[in-house]
């Protein structure tokens, strides 16, 4: 089952059958959003209530996740205000960023399998995707 929230920049979808529990699975995707630059230092994330009610999750578990990012320096909790994506970035190279990568993959890969692409299609296939403007 999965269960998604958007925000202007940001976007969260829970996918509760992937063994990752659901904590992870939000740090992972506040994460993969500041590195690939849809949120910013300054932007306001959704308050740990209403993130629990629109993805159906436990407040304590949102509220797990926020916290270790805010030990980490990610973000930043203001009483009364909200919680703020803060100046530091996350490591570009570390475990979240590698999951992403891999879980992007893998689900790229069931799908041209599923539509039937072979791997001798595959890379051709990719690189005239990288030859029509993929650093663009």
């Amino acid at each position: 089952m999965n269960s998604t929230i958007s925000e202007p920049a940001l976007s969260f979808s829970l996918d509760t059958a992937s063994g990752i529990p659901v904590y992870r699975q939000i740090i992972q995707q506040i994460e993969y959003a500041i590195l690939s630059g849809r949120v910013k230092s300054g932007d306001r994330l959704p308050t740990i209530r209403a993130l629990a009610v629109d993805l159906k999750a436990n407040p304590n578990t949102i509220a797990k996740a926020y916290n270790e990012l805010e030990i980490r320096g990610i973000l930043i909790t203001q009483v009364g205000s909200g919680t703020y994506i803060s100046d530091k970035r996350p490591e570009p190279g570390g475990d979240g960023r590698e999951r992403k990568i891999r879980e992007l993959t893998e689900r790229f890969m069931g799908e041209m399998k599923a539509l039937g692409v072979g791997r001798d299609e595959l890379l051709p296939l990719i690189e005239r995707h990288i030859a029509g403007g993929f650093d663009e």
